[in-house]
């Protein structure tokens, strides 16, 4: 059995429940956005955090309307994200395919990321559960901090790997962890098995956002990026901060403050990233990566064994071992 079928394995009734009920969640009259949304759902991934939410709920009782309506929810929440996300970046790709503002035009990817957002608070309220809309509503908060973070950390002169983190988490880290502790509310579970699901998928949230930070140092068509594409928006990420802070190069760091500027040629950037390889980025940004995942699986380590640990174990392998 692949990976793929390892991870649905416990849940594959429940995943097919959640597919019907996201796709009924956007049924819209209006021609236009209805274009938008089967674009968007081209290239819907695997649905890793959909499948998050169910593995959680799983591991503490068994799926209910409550844990389909919060994996909706979330999964509406990231993607309006994504869609807002690529009009402050102007990014004309997403994984591979053209997004949304490239295409249609900047107001019609904002209104629909819009909509998205609030089919999203529609559907947690049709939990009922408010812990459940506590969550949903503190993670649109933390997301939209996270990029107003990273954007006013580009006039930050020190190059700060706590800055870095507390971007991450926000960013990332916290919609993995909204994902678990959504999953193991939505089935009555515990003060204490609700912090360890949350944990676990802060972890899981960490590995996932250095794992694309890495892959923007390597010239690669599946990830759907150039390389250097988050230099070339200003952002510096773990592997070229430790290369930074490790070296103290004068010439590196004149070239990674015209990257804050948005002031650096094609050529300084791809200076910079050779000079983050040569200098033992990547290395420390991976070993950051497994550090964060033992860390995980030493949580899971002290549950019982089960098909779900397992297809909870091999889902963080996937995000440390993924190639794009």
């Amino acid at each position: 059995m692949d990976n793929s079928s390892l991870i649905k394995a416990p849940i594959s009734v429940e995943l097919e429940d959640f597919k019907k009920l996201f796709d009924s969640s956007l049924s819209s009259s209006n021609l236009l956005l209805n274009s938008v949304i089967a674009h968007i759902r081209q290239k819907n991934g695997k649905m890793m955090r959909p499948m998050l939410v169910l593995l959680a709920a799983k591991l503490y009782g068994e799926v209910c309307p409550a844990t389909l309506h919060a994996a909706v929810a979330l999964e509406l929440l990231h993607n309006a994200s994504l869609v807002h996300d690529d009009v402050v970046d102007e990014s004309t790709e997403r994984r591979g395919q053209l997004s949304v503002n490239a295409i249609f035009n900047n107001k019609v990817a904002v209104l629909s990321g819009d909509y998205l957002l609030a089919t999203s608070l529609v559907q947690v309220g049709l939990t009922r559960n408010h812990a459940i809309i506590d969550i949903v509503s503190c993670l649109g908060q933390d997301l939209a901090e996270g990029e107003l973070l990273q954007l006013s950390n580009v006039s930050n002169l020190q190059f700060s790997e706590d800055v870095y983190f507390d971007v991450i988490r926000k960013k990332t880290a916290v919609l993995f962890a909204a994902c678990t502790k959504a999953g193991a509310l939505s089935v009555g579970a515990d003060d204490e098995k609700v912090e360890f699901a949350r944990l676990f998928g802060e972890y899981i949230g960490l590995c996932f956002q250095i794992k694309d930070d890495i892959f923007d140092y390597f010239e690669s068509k599946e990830i759907g990026k150039p390389t250097g594409n988050d230099m070339m928006e200003g952002k510096l990420t773990l592997p070229v901060l430790y290369a930074l802070n490790s070296t103290a190069d004068k010439t590196a760091e004149k070239i990674a403050l015209k990257i804050k500027n948005g002031e650096a040629s094609s050529d300084e950037i791809a200076h910079l990233i050779e000079f983050t390889k040569l200098n033992g980025g990547i290395e420390y940004a991976n070993e950051t990566m497994f550090a964060f995942r033992e860390k995980a699986l030493s949580l899971l380590a002290s549950i019982p064994d089960s098909d779900v640990k397992t297809a909870l174990a091999v889902y963080l392998d996937y995000v440390v071992e993924r190639e794009k």
